[in-house]
């Protein structure tokens, strides 16, 4: 498992590097999908770590889900936006404070059709485990 956990911060952090130099011309898109980094404080260590993640525009909010690809547990991001909701986007070169609120049942629910519609994955996610994936809302500061 810790070999893994290892090999998937080196390509989440590879993700984000590339994605930075790049300004999100490279990886700044999956299957038609836009993708931001969220910084986010580690609750435990208080470090800065940075996800790279798919997100929908819903008016003035950013609109990320805690997917996981369908692993039976939350992204280690979730635990850390529960804790601290105050974080950082970046979408192409702009960096944007934002304050993140998770979504209730309903909102989420009504948000599904648009999210399965901007990245199929999500559906074949949720095969994958019984878990409820969290949705945010993230709003600028």
């Amino acid at each position: 498992m810790a070999i893994k956990n290892t090999v998937e911060r080196l390509f989440v952090g590879l993700n984000a590097l590339v994605y930075r130099v790049s300004g999100g011309k490279v990886l700044g898109k999956i299957q038609g999908a836009p993708v931001l980094l969220l910084t986010t404080v580690g609750r435990k260590t208080g470090k800065s770590r940075t996800s790279p993640l798919l997100y929908l525009r819903d008016g003035e909010r950013y609109v990320i889900v805690g997917s996981h690809a369908g692993h039976e547990s939350d992204p280690a991001w979730v635990y850390n936006l529960r804790a601290k909701p105050e974080a950082e986007i970046e979408i192409g070169k702009e960096k944007i404070p934002v304050a993140a609120v998770e979504l209730l049942a309903a909102e989420s629910a009504a948000l599904w059709p648009r999210l399965d519609a901007m990245y199929a994955g999500y559906a074949d996610y949720r095969t994958k485990t019984d878990r409820t994936f969290p949705v945010f809302a993230l709003t600028r500061r």
